[in-house]
């Protein structure tokens, strides 16, 4: 890889200081900058002969950007200015010796799964759809009680729950909000849907392992101890969110394309999450 693209949270880096320091780096090392910009203006119009696109920031930081440039192909690397993360290959104190790896080809690129959402109201409308890389988590919005809905696999009736909400998460969301409700761990290549109820009502309630061919909907019920005006919420990523009414259902799948990560090594996540668990 010789040619980069490059994205800036720029709540990370206010003065683009850091920016320009991965800037010099790259071109030091013989590298070419096809453009820079900061997240906020960010739009799809990357130049066809960037080889990769730098995001500056955090997980957050290329949750967003993944999500809107995933069409393009082109791999991503994450260079973290923020909290250690799970997507990021290298921190800006170890920039040199990222680069040094990438532009002298000593990489591997993991396709990691996406999945997407979309809303079938009451009356059967169907919106358009939202892509995920972490998760889409159906959840309360202003009130406290627990929201009931029933899960369906490819069609069928599969659990009926009453919980705080539900996760339904890609491997590389598996370290996200799913762990943190108790879901299990996966390696972030893997080709499945994890599925963890928040806090549910039973005790049998566990997370589900499901394959990326199915397609999962989740109906949310009307409950009677819940406000006449009770209304849920779907996140996508913890980012946008479509309100939820009762009767409506999110219908999710996994999609064709994939996500591009640049990794330096295959260790890169055992040793990552070795890290975050200690």
């Amino acid at each position: 890889m010789k040619s980069f693209y490059l994205i800036t949270n720029e709540s990370k880096d206010p003065d683009l200081i850091k920016t320009v320091q991965i800037e010099k780096i790259i071109t030091d090392l013989g590298g070419v900058i096809t453009g820079k910009v900061i997240q906020s203006e960010m739009t799809d119009m990357v130049p066809d002969k960037t080889d990769c696109i730098v995001v500056l920031g955090g997980d957050g930081t290329i949750l967003r950007t993944a999500r809107n440039l995933y069409g393009l192909g082109i791999p991503f690397l994450g260079i973290n200015i923020g909290h250690l993360g799970y997507l990021t290959e290298g921190s800006q104190s170890g920039a040199a010796d990222v680069f040094s790896k990438v532009i002298g080809d000593e990489y591997i690129i993991e396709d990691r799964m996406l999945i997407s959402g979309k809303m079938r109201k009451k009356d059967g409308s169907v919106g358009e759809k939202i892509v995920s890389l972490n998760d889409i988590v159906l959840g309360r919005s202003g009130f406290m009680q627990l929201i009931n809905f029933n899960l369906y696999v490819n069609g069928e009736l599969l659990y009926n729950y009453s919980a705080d909400g539900i996760i339904v998460s890609t491997p590389t969301g598996s370290t996200a909000y799913n762990l943190s409700c108790g879901g299990p761990v996966v390696e972030p290549t893997a080709g499945l849907f994890l599925i963890t109820p928040i806090a549910p009502h039973s005790l049998n309630n566990r997370s589900l392992v499901l394959p990326k061919e199915d397609i999962i909907e989740i109906e949310v019920k009307r409950s009677p101890d819940a406000p006449q005006k009770a209304a849920y919420a779907a996140y996508f990523d913890g980012d946008a969110a479509l309100e939820v009414l009762p009767e409506d259902r999110i219908i999710i799948a996994s999609e064709q394309q994939v996500v591009k990560l640049v990794r330096l090594s295959s260790r890169s996540f055992l040793e990552t999450l070795k890290v975050k668990m200690s």
